[in-house]
């Protein structure tokens, strides 16, 4: 209950999206996650996990798409 809370005040920044995920770099290059990723509602960052569980961060200006699952 105390998770809707946050939900219904727009506190919530993060939107979560299960993978396999691919992101398009602006340099053409893409990135593929076998897991999910977090993206930031209000700053359109991304965040995710190598193969190795390293966690990797992106900002908007270096990527120009992402797309998981069935998305």
């Amino acid at each position: 209950m105390g998770c809707s809370l946050f939900e219904d005040t727009k506190l919530v920044d993060i939107q979560k999206f299960e993978g396999p995920c691919v992101i398009t770099l602006k340099d053409g290059s893409t990135i593929e996650t076998t897991g999910g990723i977090e993206v930031s509602k209000r700053y359109e960052g991304i965040t995710y996990r190598d193969e190795e569980g390293k966690i990797w961060s992106l900002f908007k200006e270096e990527y120009t798409s992402y797309s998981c699952g069935n998305q």
